[in-house]
C-alpha cells in the first residue's frame, strides 16, 4: 500500500488518523508540525502529505507550498476545522488534492485518502 506522512499537532488526532489508515495497510509516520514533516519529507520518499493546515512553528499551506515545490510528485491531502484556513488554502488547489474539513469519521478519513492516492 502506501507509504503516508501525517502532520498534525494535536497527538490524539494524529494516532487516531494513523491507525485508522494502518487498517487499510498503509505505512504510516508521523510529524507534530509543519517544520518536522518537511525533515522527514526530505529524508525519505512518500506517497501522500496528509497535513493539517493550523499547526505551530510551520503550518500545512507553507508546508504544502514546500512539499511542492520539493517533491513535485507527492500528492497532498489537507485537513482543517476552520473555515477561515480553507480558504487560505485556495491558492493551493492546483498543487493539493482537496481538503478535508474537520471533524471528520473514521470511513471519511480512508475515502478521502483512498481518493487522493487514486488521483
Amino acid at each position: 500500500m502506501a507509504k503516508i506522512l501525517i502532520t498534525e499537532d494535536e497527538d490524539s488526532l494524529r494516532s487516531f488518523v494513523a491507525r485508522a489508515l494502518r487498517l487499510d495497510g498503509h505505512e504510516t509516520h508521523e510529524a507534530a508540525d509543519g517544520a518536522e514533516g518537511l525533515e522527514m519529507l526530505s529524508t525519505s520518499h512518500f506517497d501522500l502529505l496528509l497535513s493539517d493546515i493550523r499547526m505551530p512553528v510551520m503550518d500545512g499551506i507553507e508546508l504544502a507550498h514546500r512539499a511542492h515545490a520539493d517533491f513535485p510528485g507527492l500528492k497532498i491531502l489537507l485537513m482543517t476545522g476552520y473555515a477561515e484556513q480553507r480558504e487560505r488554502a485556495e491558492d493551493l488547489m492546483q498543487k493539493v488534492v482537496d481538503v478535508v474539513p474537520k471533524p471528520f469519521a473514521l470511513p471519511d478519513i480512508r475515502k478521502a485518502v483512498a481518493l487522493a492516492l487514486a488521483a
